[in-house]
């Protein structure tokens, strides 16, 4: 039986986990350093957008790099 898929995705889900951590450091960090709220319900709102944010940067580096290494693995070597 061929692993090439098991490996490619097991290596995706660690470059998705490497660049989520850089991204969201990078970004995050830079929104947080322009907050520029002047009351609390401002400044919830744009923690919930930098949640919001979050979220879709975890689908889109963690969730689909195992799915696309999986996929370059079994076309490549499987």
């Amino acid at each position: 039986m061929n692993n090439a898929g098991l490996i490619g995705a097991l290596i995706g889900f660690g470059l998705g986990l490497l660049e989520y951590r850089l991204i969201s450091a990078v970004v995050i960090g830079a929104l947080r350093r322009t907050d520029r709220s002047e009351t609390q319900a401002e400044k919830d709102d744009y923690e919930r957008r930098i949640r919001i944010l979050r979220a879709v940067l975890v689908v889109m580096t963690i969730g689909l790099m195992p799915v696309l290494g999986f996929v370059i693995g079994r076309a490549l070597f499987g």
